[in-house]
């Protein structure tokens, strides 16, 4: 089972939580400037850092051996960064069956650990990113300095070397305008609130991914302290602008039409499914619908244009793609009336 298909705390509004380290290998120089034979020492490094199983039982992909496809179907699962596509030589990817463990080898650092839990879950994440990070630095010795912390390719990252979000369903305060403004305070706050799948104030599906900014001159647990505290407010506020939202008949409506749209359609274009979905998840948030969130979370994760032609050999073409994914969404909601 995908970190995906189950429901966590909070589901109605939190996605998915997250944990990234960045790490580097203190005797190698900065993934810019290694060889490819360089990358391939510190992924077998790694991989051989692992081997035991007791952090888990992690998959090998290199990632030259991939198209160009299956590589950004693994970023648009969130497993990979974009750019981590477009340099493939020499790079690697170790991912967990279940998806929630994976390490990104000589990417912007050497080691990119990533953690992804399902719902709010910012302590679990951290807790096993932690045990991960403190077992491969008892056999690889990080760059770290006591006074800049850990050594990162790029200065912005420098300290802690930590990423931690929250990716967010945020449809009810998309619609009431007050996005932009949630972003601009919690920029002076040390976050960034973003929109996943595609603009920053009006993303695709209304999925917002909220990060902390900062990483020198603060320690983890206070980053995960602040994170936590302001998507703690964050999903008050939709919780209760989507349900009394959803009290109104006119909003009731367009669940309905919307759902039956999915329920029944023959094609489904990528930007149609993301808002269709959107408005099916906040009605199955608010009790309108009764729609298991975990399921919608599947689609929303698997019916991404690379991952639809990943899976499938003759999806290349656009009409294909829509025709499949319409499918797969019947399919999904053909038992729910």
């Amino acid at each position: 089972m995908k970190w995906y298909d189950e429901k966590g705390e909070q589901a109605d509004v939190v996605l998915s939580t997250r944990i990234r380290l960045s790490r580097n290998l203190r005797d190698y120089p900065f993934p810019c400037r290694l060889k490819a034979e360089q990358k391939k020492e510190i992924s077998e490094k790694v991989r051989e850092a692992l081997a035991d199983g007791k952090n888990g039982e992690f998959g090998f992909i290199d990632m030259g051996a991939l198209t160009k496809t299956q590589a950004i179907s693994l970023a648009e699962r969130h497993l990979i960064s974009p750019e981590f596509t477009t340099c493939p030589e020499g790079s690697a990817l170790m991912i967990t069956k279940d998806e929630s463990v994976s390490l990104m080898l000589c990417e912007e650092d050497h080691i990119r650990l990533q953690v992804i839990k399902p719902g709010f879950a910012l302590e679990e994440a951290y807790n096993d990113a932690s045990r991960i990070d403190t077992a491969l630095d008892s056999k690889l010795h990080f760059s770290f300095d006591e006074k800049l912390g850990y050594l990162t390719q790029y200065p912005t990252n420098l300290g802690t070397a930590m990423k931690a979000s929250v990716m967010l369903h945020l449809p009810a305060l998309t619609k009431s305008g007050k996005i932009s403004r949630f972003a601009s305070t919690v920029s002076k706050l040390g976050l960034v609130l973003r929109g996943t799948y595609g603009g920053s104030y009006k993303p695709l599906g209304d999925i917002y991914m909220l990060s902390n900014q900062i990483t020198l001159g603060i320690s983890e647990e206070a980053a995960i302290t602040n994170l936590k505290s302001i998507a703690g407010h964050i999903i008050e506020q939709e919780v209760e602008a989507a349900k009394e939202l959803a009290e109104t008949i006119g909003e009731q409506d367009r669940i309905y039409r919307a759902f039956g749209l999915l329920k029944y359609a023959r094609l489904l274009t990528s930007k149609n499914f993301m808002e269709l979905i959107s408005i099916v998840r906040m009605g199955a948030a608010t009790g309108v619908l009764d729609i298991p969130i975990e399921k919608i979370n599947g689609l929303i994760i698997n019916m991404q244009p690379a991952t639809i032609s990943a899976a499938n050999a003759d999806a290349d073409d656009v009409t294909v793609r829509d025709k499949i994914r319409a499918e797969a969404v019947r399919e999904a909601f053909a038992d729910i009336r």
